[in-house]
């Protein structure tokens, strides 16, 4: 993995890095405050779940961190999976949360070029997400490093 790091950070140096099996507390903190940011919960079984999947090299599922001074502040999710368009896997970035406090420094930037740096690493031949309508602070970001598409999700849970 390479580490990124953001061309002007205003707060010291930031680094990104895979989430190890050490960050779990900190990863913790950012995971249920991203949950809260989007009014959800989840059981402790899942939660963990994730975590475990997480640092599984069995499993298509990778985390990343962005420190600055030593504090974890950012994280993201990214699923790799295969599709029926092309021959070569997707990525799908699935969450992505940084910590209030250093919004607007260049975190949530820095951990969305380092998922496209992993996935160009494991030939994938995209890279896209999903976000609420009303995110518009993250999706200024978003409009910035990626294109908008035309598509609508629809969801049935089960």
């Amino acid at each position: 993995m390479t580490n990124a790091t953001p061309r002007n950070p205003t707060n010291g140096s930031l680094k990104i890095m895979p989430l190890s099996k050490s960050d779990y507390d900190a990863w913790l903190s950012l995971w249920q405050s991203y949950l809260t940011f989007y009014e959800s919960s989840l059981p402790l079984e899942t939660t963990n779940a994730t975590w475990h999947s997480l640092l599984d090299s069995n499993v298509s599922i990778y985390g990343f961190g962005a420190w600055q001074d030593d504090k974890l502040v950012g994280i993201t999710h990214v699923v790799l999976h295969p599709n029926t368009w092309n021959s070569t896997e997707c990525c799908y970035l699935e969450d992505l949360y940084v910590n209030q406090s250093v919004r607007g420094q260049g975190v949530g930037r820095a951990l969305i070029e380092q998922v496209y740096e992993f996935a160009r690493q494991q030939n994938c031949n995209r890279v896209y997400w999903t976000t609420q309508e009303g995110n518009t602070t993250a999706r200024e970001l978003y409009d910035t490093i990626a294109t908008q598409t035309d598509m609508v999700q629809y969801r049935k849970n089960l």
